[in-house]
């Protein structure tokens, strides 16, 4: 296993499967740096409140019609691309259980009957609304969305940040490790 973050380049089930193998390795570590456990609490509840916020205002009620009944195209195959492997490791820092096959093979590997089945998601799937939503939705509805999710992302941010510098420290003590070796 490498601790190296994974190519963004490489196939969904590889960065899958480094993100599993990575919170096995190094999952206790992880969770035990304050600071990690912090960002993971304050990132669980900005998640709930975006999607509260997104429930309330209706979009996730427009997306789900959209989806079953125009036959949606915004979580469409290939989005799934745009996820790192340090992103889906975020996701099992989290307790999401990152699904390791495709459900429906015109959607993004991730989409599920409810939606997105990952807590944590790009940041290109929690920015983007379609024009059908920003017309539809208040002006004031969509800015406090905006707002909530603004938070949501920096959050996301500096939880990536921190961990890649534990796991670029990490790198740095194995190969350390195996010179003297």
């Amino acid at each position: 296993m490498t601790i190296h973050p994974i190519s963004l380049d490489s196939p969904i089930k590889t960065k899958i499967a480094w993100a599993r193998d990575c919170m096995h390795a190094l999952g206790e570590f992880l969770a035990g740096d304050k600071v990690i456990t912090s960002l993971c609490r304050e990132l669980g509840e900005a998640i709930r409140n975006s999607h509260a916020a997104m429930i309330h205002l209706g979009i996730v009620e427009e997306c789900r019609e959209c989806e079953d009944v125009r036959g949606g195209s915004c979580c469409g195959l290939g989005l799934e691309n745009y996820y790192s492997g340090n992103l889906l490791l975020i996701n099992l820092l989290l307790g999401v259980d990152v699904p390791q096959e495709r459900i429906d093979p015109k959607g993004c590997f991730f989409l599920g009957a409810k939606g997105c089945r990952l807590a944590v998601r790009d940041v290109i799937c929690i920015n983007y609304l379609c024009e059908e939503i920003t017309s539809r939705f208040s002006p004031e509805g969509i800015a406090e969305l905006r707002e909530r999710e603004g938070i949501e992302v920096r959050l996301l941010f500096q939880l990536n940040e921190r961990i890649l510098g534990l796991l670029a420290e990490q790198e740095k003590t194995l190969n350390e490790r195996r010179a003297r070796a």
